[in-house]
């Protein structure tokens, strides 16, 4: 049985966290439910802002910080810039066979009834916490562990940043007619 919240009997932080837990979810949702591509890249970012505010209820400060100036910033801003290029704020909408929305809702259900069986079915990892006495919240270690340890991931993530944004351009420029 999923256990509800008493909010009689809550403190501040559980407060915060259902209060940020809903936005996120909300702000998710009406990403991917609203009809303008600025609009929801508005939401995406409200919703990136509410995760930051996860971290930092996490004591995360640094990937919180870190999360803002990547996520809300550089990325949304290349999002923008391409929805702005590609011309996306026309109402030119596709029509979509009903066949196509019932099995998008179908996929949704089935999709969303195996993360709740999961969620309801999942225990808890028990076992003793052993603590190297590293502070990962030191930018001079997590430098290290990130160029040492992920190297390999790092590197693909800026190669995959790169090609997104070529994609984008590539993608936005008009071709010239001939004559």
């Amino acid at each position: 049985m999923i256990n509800i919240p008493d909010f009689a009997n809550a403190s501040a932080v559980q407060i915060i966290f259902c209060v940020l837990a809903f936005i996120t979810l909300l702000t998710a949702f009406l990403t991917i439910y609203s009809r303008n591509p600025i609009h929801s890249a508005i939401y995406l970012v409200i919703c990136f802002f509410s995760i930051a505010g996860h971290y930092f209820l996490l004591n995360a400060q640094f990937l919180a910080i870190v999360h803002i100036i990547v996520y809300s910033g550089a990325i949304m801003i290349l999002f923008l810039f391409t929805i702005m290029l590609m011309n996306l704020n026309e109402k030119k909408e596709v029509y979509r066979p009903r066949i196509t929305r019932l099995g998008a809702i179908v996929s949704f259900v089935l999709i969303s009834l195996v993360l709740i069986a999961i969620f309801i079915n999942s225990k808890p990892i028990v076992g003793e916490y052993t603590s190297t006495g590293e502070d990962y919240q030191s930018i001079k270690v997590l430098g290290k562990v990130l160029l040492n340890e992920y190297m390999v991931p790092f590197e693909f993530a800026s190669v995959l940043l790169l090609v997104a944004m070529i994609g984008s351009v590539l993608l936005s420029k008009k071709e010239k007619l001939e004559k």
